[in-house]
This record gives C-alpha cells, structure tokens and sequence, in this order.
C-alpha cells in the first residue's frame, strides 16, 4: 500500500522542501552521500554512472543508484531522463550546502566560533600557511568589515 503525501505550500517553495532542506542544514547527510553532493556540484548534472567514476574507492553502481534515491528522497537531488538514462542534478543551492557544512564544522570541533576555526587554521603547528593565503584571509575580513 502505497503512502499519501500531502504537500502544504507556503509561496514557490513547498513545505515538504523546506522539511527535507532541514537534513542539509541538521548534518542529517552521510560521507557517501556528500561525496556525491560535491560530485553533482562539481558537474551540475550526471549519471549514476558519471557519478560512480567520479568517487573515490567507489561502491557499486547499485550502491551509487542506491544513495541517488536516498539523496532525491531527502530532497538534495533530483532527476530527469535523457534517452534511456536518469540524469541527477542538485535541488539545493551550493551556497546553502557550503553553509551548513560549516556550520557543522564549527559546531563540532569549534564550539561554534569562527575565531577558533580561523585560530587552528593560523597555528604554525597545526597548518602552515603561506605568507599569500594569510594576506588572502586579511583582505577578506577587511573587506567584510568595510
């Protein structure tokens, strides 16, 4: 018996998007399946099977068609047909997908603080940085104060 599904839509985007938005934005994503985020970012649209050559050490493709159909019903991912092949795009804007990884990131090992992430990244200990990546950094935060 197949499940109904109601859709309640608040202006152009629907609340079933903004429900499955919330697993980007609450880390609800496996390393996988950000993997294949990155891969359709990268390429704006591809195949199971573009996918799949794309991936480090990759699983089989009845794995990647596998965590495509996860990805859609998550609403991350959506598909469309070219001839005889489904052809996977983002739903979800690459600027939100950023975002919320950093936030994640910053909330688990940083306590949610940007100076403790900028702090790590300018310990000599920890990561050298070039003399043009620390000036790049400067320039950015200079210019977002102005």
């Amino acid at each position: 018996m197949r499940k109904k599904q109601h859709f309640i839509f608040a202006g152009r985007i629907g609340l079933w998007q903004a429900v499955f938005m919330k697993s980007i934005d609450e880390g609800r994503v496996s390393a996988r399946e950000r993997q294949v985020m990155d891969i359709l970012f990268r390429k704006s649209k591809a195949t199971a099977e573009d996918v799949m050559n794309e991936m480090p050490d990759p699983p089989g493709y009845s794995a990647v068609r596998a965590l495509l159909a996860t990805l859609e019903a998550k609403g991350m991912v959506k598909h469309g047909k070219e001839s005889r092949k489904y052809v996977y795009q983002p739903a979800v804007p690459e600027k939100r997908a950023k975002r919320s990884a950093l936030n994640r990131l910053l909330a688990t090992f940083f306590e949610g603080r940007p100076e403790k992430l900028v702090a790590a990244l300018l310990d000599p200990d920890d990561q050298k940085l070039s003399h043009e990546e620390i000036e790049k950094i400067r320039k950015l935060i200079d210019d977002n104060q102005a």
